[in-house]
């Protein structure tokens, strides 16, 4: 499915409270990813509630649109790429490894992103990226090596300096680098391995709890487990969930997610 049909485009536009642009353009494009995060929360609840995780963009915007869903990166950037490609965008996926508390990249192909290009842009690519959650509102430039400034932060995409990275770029976000990102265009199964060990692997940062996150208008809310966190106005509140029905009701007010049952972690925190 390389575009979607006018109605499943008009349908997706609604979830996330955008109009169709009249144009491709990157105006356009920084109003639409701005939107989609604050719609589309970034969550793993399909590994905590058993579900598959199908790296097909017909079962992604099905997810997103049907389910009033979010999902992790591959789900999040699959679908946002096949809505960006209906409106006219030129998009390409983009390989990348997220760095770790120690400093060091993690497995290939751990995070999937965008590079994009629009119709007014004379060729200019821009990294969007709606699913690496706590992450810029609007795409960055992949060929501006300065300083980005973002309501999330300041921003660098700088040249890798590691030998065996060449041509790789490091997104850097408040000096702290997040991620390195490989120029190379990718195709969606090549990201299969990736999502089967984010959905497995009790060494995955995702199958330890379930996460359910948002940016709001102050800050970010974010259910961790039973934890309810709110931040904003560099305040932070944290509200621990007793009962399961407390649980559900805050998917449901939070996030928009309406659950049957409550996830279950994989692989629990010792």
């Amino acid at each position: 499915m390389d575009t979607l049909s006018p109605a499943r485009t008009d349908a997706y536009l609604r979830r996330i409270g955008a109009d169709r642009p009249d144009r491709p353009t990157e105006a356009a494009l920084r109003d639409l990813q701005v939107r989609h995060l604050m719609a589309v929360p970034f969550e793993n609840l399909s590994i905590h509630l058993g579900e598959d995780v199908v790296l097909a963009e017909e079962a992604l915007v099905a997810k997103i649109v049907d389910g009033r869903r979010g999902g992790f990166c591959y789900e999040l950037n699959g679908a946002f790429a096949a809505l960006l490609r209906t409106l006219g965008y030129e998009v390409e996926l983009l390989q990348a490894r997220v760095f770790g508390e120690d400093g060091r990249p993690g497995i290939p192909y751990d995070h999937l992103a965008l590079r994009v290009r629009a119709a007014d842009g004379g060729g200019r690519a821009w990294l969007a990226d709606v699913g690496f959650g706590d992450h810029s509102h609007f795409p960055l430039r992949l060929d501006d090596p300065g300083d980005q400034r973002d309501p999330a932060g300041v921003f660098r995409l700088v040249p890798s300096a590691e030998p065996d990275a060449a041509g790789d770029l490091d997104v850097v976000r408040d000096g702290t680098p997040r991620y390195r990102l490989e120029p190379r265009p990718r195709v969606l199964r090549d990201f299969a391995a990736g999502a089967w060990w984010h959905r497995t692997s009790p060494e995955s940062p995702f199958t330890r709890a379930p996460l359910c996150s948002l940016p709001t208008g102050q800050g970010r809310v974010t259910l961790s487990g039973r934890r309810l966190i709110t931040t904003g106005g560099g305040a932070r509140e944290e509200h621990e969930l007793a009962g399961d029905g407390e649980l559900l009701a805050a998917y449901r007010e939070h996030f928009g997610v309406r659950l049957d049952r409550v996830p279950v972690p994989l692989h629990p925190r010792p």
